[in-house]
């Protein structure tokens, strides 16, 4: 087990990466093809930044990526990512100032995960609420035909938030990257073609 992490870590800091999770990232592009040059991201709960590290690479200098976490990260990112140190729940007049200029959003994209408490029960909860507000916050910024993008824990609740989904987009997909660790209870939901709240 540890081998199998050891590659994925030291891959990243080969490549110069914040976090091993960016190929999770990598993979999600790779399979739905979700970022083109020129778009706008925002990144929920980025730090260290390795998504928004990738997200700024596919857009590119045309593109603007805005990744957002309570979390601080020591990385250095290039002009087309900003990097904001906020809670991405708060509409704080800061976190605003920051969204209005690049909003609506190609692409809301979280990896956000809840500290774990080993109670399973109450990880999968915990996963679930922050998957519903960051949807919340997707709803907001999101423009129509862009894609949504969030990490959970699976469980008994799972189909119901993703059933919740479906009405907001053309397609929702489950995806489970190679390089999540095999025990790990990630997957991703993936909603491409946002419809818009009012539908």
């Amino acid at each position: 087990m540890k081998q199998y992490q050891d590659k994925y870590f030291k891959r990243a800091k080969k490549e110069n990466y914040a976090a091993r999770s960016v190929y999770k990232l990598k993979e999600m592009d790779k399979r739905f093809n979700l970022f083109k040059k020129g778009q706008t991201v925002l990144d929920l709960g980025a730090a260290p930044g390795s998504w928004t590290q990738f997200a700024g690479e596919k857009v590119g200098k045309e593109g603007r990526v805005l990744g957002v976490d309570i979390q601080s990260t020591k990385h250095t990112f290039p002009d087309n990512i900003t990097f904001l140190q906020a809670d991405v729940f708060s509409d704080s007049p800061e976190l605003l100032e920051a969204i209005e200029p690049l909003a609506p959003f190609d692409h809301v994209i979280s990896d956000m995960a809840p500290k774990t408490t080993g109670i399973k029960f109450a990880d999968q909860a915990n996963s679930l609420e922050l998957c519903e507000r960051a949807f919340e916050v997707a709803q907001k910024h999101l423009k129509k035909g862009g894609s949504f993008a969030v990490k959970i824990f699976e469980g008994g609740e799972t189909k119901d938030f993703t059933d919740s989904l479906r009405p907001h987009f053309g397609k929702v997909k489950y995806f489970k990257p190679h390089s999540s660790r095999a025990e790990s209870k990630e997957i991703f939901i993936v909603a491409l073609g946002f419809k818009g709240i009012d539908e």
